[in-house]
């Protein structure tokens, strides 16, 4: 394997790792919002909960880009 395609799975696997963060923010989110004895609580599990979701939505999606093979450095077919 290349370093070039190990660097490729190294930050496939980091993007992976940040989708299944936000993933356990979200459930975090539920579980706190849903078992809150208070309104405070629910409001609070209600704002892990969007956060995450915009983290998800987010984070990722940046470091795609930024991690993206410019086009002029792509070998020609």
């Amino acid at each position: 394997m290349t370093e070039a395609e190990q660097l490729a799975r190294k930050r496939y696997y980091i993007i992976v790792a940040l989708n299944m963060l936000g993933t356990a923010g979200a459930v975090l989110g539920l579980l706190i919002a849903g078992r809150a004895q208070t309104m405070g609580m629910q409001w609070f599990g209600g704002a892990i909960l969007l956060s995450s979701l915009y983290f998800m939505a987010v984070v990722p999606r940046f470091f795609a880009r930024r991690w993206k093979t410019p086009v002029e450095a792509t070998p020609e077919a």
